[in-house]
């Protein structure tokens, strides 16, 4: 029996070192596999009936730390976020151009300042006026561009995520196959366990790169995957997640405002309960890191259409004075909204083809109009242009048309208009913007304020943009800010489709912002052509009311005639919005065909005659559009720039020098969060990883064994056929 028992102890000695040969085989094989560890076997007795024969292995083993496992899942989510922002904050930085470049947009606004004051010094000279009309047209040209491709970013960002959605439920589905093969092999005892886990381990690497995970394992073997804020991805079968890609953004475009898809799991959206991985990353790309970029430059294309347009409609051409304009404000009921003259008053001039004045008067006193409905001013003024004691032009015109735009004609193209603001209404007074008071919803209340009559109406604009006061936007506020409201207050809105006064809303002492939101979406009259959303803004949010048909929108508090006003309005800042003016500014459409159209100067008083004349050398208002640059304006607070008065050129050297910063700054954070990564997997490499000088030297070592076992197997056999011969 003892000769016997040799045989099964070399035997089974032999085949344990066969076993180990085996495992030491695949990990040098896969030394280079991502996620494969380093497989072993346990070696024990076998006893049979209390007496040692031989040796067993035990199935392949392997050695993961999973305190280890799961700091690297997290590290890595975290890895995913900030490389996905900083690849996008990288092609924004291209856009723009360098800081210190010739080519930036702050470089553009430089440039047009140049030309402006070369322009300002011969204002008679056709090659300095096509070079500031050149240089406009640059500058509105790369606004529209930047804004584009800003927009385009959002919507490849929103393919992204449809990209890492449909690889989350590939893996997750992955997952599942393999949760089902692990609890198999674990019931039924099968070999090749080890690499099943390997191969789910590797799956849940892969995962955590695109979104946060936690994970516990059941006794059975599978794991139960759940977002870090708890929402289940995986338990006995896959949860997958939808989302539906935007087809085409626009700055107006929000996920908070309904215009982009959430990304649901079991139909309730989670999409604010992501909180890392390359689908957090995307997420606030396309809805807080870009859209923020798109205010800021809208709010450097606003302030300079507004500074810009503000001096130019105080001028007027010479010699080509046109005969008619045109404004740029659209009224939604004229002959109910009302319109004053808080302060100075309105020069309204006929001049002939040589530029001298054929009749001159004022608003106020020649023409009489002080405060009234818009359609009462406009027949005012045309009554004055067509009588004898007028302006003597039977033809002229003065009209709100069918769009609910002010357009002023003398009828008679021998014959050009001027309109220029005086401090008083003798002639020959100090030029100065008259304060204008707008009564926007016809119930005898003044509601908002302007400087310069000429600009309230954009007659004589140098900078357009194609949308309307669509949108509202108030300022930067904390979600739950106090609205301050003591008594009922009635926010009523206003559109020319619709009329003055189509809908409104009460807000209570209780109300927050989100209730101004739910209040305007859930009634049923407004949500035919409103929409409201709280927008993130850098560190907060701005109240957003869209009108989806793209007109101008009024938006007052409605209270009786001569009630103070709460102020609710003005303590938010809810106003016309710029969002959309980078994408859509341009140069006056004219002024581009007829540079000569630019306003360089204005009317000037001849104290001898006592008459008023246009002179071509005439330079008070170019001066004035190129100190424009250098004078200081409040910028709204935008994404991470704080409300700040500079000027133009400032302020577009901090926009494309923060963008930079941003852009460094996120690559710097991937620098640091790939390092981190990389260091937590060195550790599990060492303790987990295939080490080629260890596994060489088990090779010997269990070549060796087998060599004896091998010998032990080779004596036992020689004795037995010894003792057979002798028998």
């Amino acid at each position: 029996m003892s000769l016997i028992s040799g045989f099964s102890s070399s035997l089974s000695g032999m085949r344990a070192a066969q076993g180990h040969l085996e495992l030491i085989s695949r990990n040098i094989s896969n030394v280079d596999t991502a996620g494969y560890t380093r497989k072993f076997a346990n070696q024990s007795a076998n006893v049979l009936g209390g007496v040692v024969s031989g040796v067993q292995l035990s199935s392949a083993q392997r050695n993961v730390d999973e305190g280890l496992l799961r700091s690297f899942l997290s590290s890595n989510s975290m890895t995913g976020n900030v490389a996905s922002t900083a690849l996008y904050l990288n092609k924004v930085e291209s856009l723009l151009g360098s800081p210190m470049g010739d080519n930036s947009v702050a470089a553009n606004v430089s440039d047009l300042q140049k030309a402006m004051e070369i322009f300002a010094t011969d204002v008679t000279s056709a090659a300095g006026r096509y070079e500031l009309l050149n240089n406009a047209q640059t500058i509105t040209t790369r606004l529209n561009h930047v804004s584009e491709e800003i927009q385009k970013l959002r919507g490849d960002a929103d393919l992204q995520i449809n990209d890492s959605i449909d690889k989350i439920n590939g893996l997750l589905e992955q997952i599942d196959t393999l949760n089902e093969n692990i609890v198999k092999h674990n019931v039924l005892g099968y070999d090749g366990q080890a690499d099943l886990l390997d191969q789910r381990d590797q799956a849940l690497r892969e995962l955590s790169g695109l979104v946060d995970i936690s994970y516990f394992e059941r006794d059975s073997g599978e794991i139960v995957i759940q977002t870090t804020s708890g929402t289940t991805l995986l338990d006995n079968e896959p949860h997958k997640l939808s989302h539906n890609a935007l087809a085409q953004a626009t700055s107006n475009t929000s996920y908070a405002g309904g215009g982009i898809d959430g990304i649901f799991v079991d139909g309730v959206d989670i999409t604010l309960k992501i909180k890392d991985g390359e689908l957090k990353g995307l997420i606030e790309t396309r809805d807080v890191t870009l859209p923020a970029l798109q205010t800021q430059l809208d709010e450097l294309a606003i302030v300079l259409k507004d500074s810009i347009n503000e001096i130019h409609n105080q001028g007027t051409a010479f010699p080509s004075t046109p005969s008619s304009l045109e404004g740029n404000r659209v009224f939604v009921d004229p002959d109910k909204q009302n319109i004053k003259i808080d302060s100075g008053d309105v020069r309204f001039t006929i001049f002939d083809k040589d530029g001298k004045a054929v009749k001159t008067s004022t608003l106020l006193t020649g023409i009489g109009f002080n405060e009234g409905s818009v359609s009462d001013m406009t027949t005012a003024i045309q009554d004055w242009m067509r009588s004898p004691e007028g302006g003597n032009l039977p033809q002229a015109v003065a009209v709100v048309g069918e769009d609910g735009k002010l357009k002023i004609e003398t009828g008679d193209s021998t014959y050009s208009i001027s309109i220029m603001d005086e401090a008083t209404s003798n002639p020959g007074g100090e030029k100065q913007n008259a304060k204008i008071s707008f009564d926007n919803n016809g119930n005898g209340n003044y509601d908002r304020e302007f400087e310069g009559f000429s600009n309230f109406l954009g007659l004589n604009d140098f900078f357009v943009s194609s949308s309307d006061e669509a949108v509202y936007d108030s300022k930067l506020v904390d979600r739950n800010v106090n609205l301050g409201v003591k008594d009922v207050v009635t926010i009523g809105f206003s559109d020319q489709s619709n009329g003055l006064n189509f809908g409104q809303i009460n807000i209570y002492s209780s109300d927050s912002l989100d209730d101004i939101v739910n209040k305007i979406n859930s009634d049923p009259n407004l949500s035919k052509t409103l929409s409201a959303s709280l927008v993130p803004n850098g560190d907060g949010y701005v109240l957003r009311i869209v009108n989806s048909t793209g007109e101008q929108l009024e938006i007052h508090e409605n209270r009786k005639e001569g009630d103070p006003s709460s102020g609710l309005l003005e303590k938010i800042g809810l106003e016309p919005s710029s969002s959309g003016t980078a994408s859509s500014i341009s140069v006056r459409e004219d002024i581009v065909t007829q540079p000569s159209l630019i306003a360089a100067g204005s009317p000037e008083f001849n104290k001898t005659s006592g008459e008023y004349q246009l002179n071509a050398a005439s330079n008070d208002i170019a001066n004035k559009m190129a100190k424009a640059f250098s004078n200081s304006y409040t910028f709204a607070q935008s994404g991470t720039i704080s409300e700040t008065s500079t000027s133009l050129s400032n302020y577009a050297a901090t926009f494309v020098g923060n963008i930079a910063s941003s852009s460094n700054a996120a690559l710097e954070a991937v620098k640091y969060q790939a390092e981190l990564t990389d260091s937590i997997s060195m550790k599990e490499a060492k303790l987990s990883g295939v080490d080629m000088d260890e596994e060489l030297a088990q090779m010997i070592m269990f070549q060796q064994s087998y060599a004896a076992s091998a010998q032990a197997f080779t004596a036992s056999k020689e004795i037995l056929d010894m003792l057979l011969q002798l028998v």
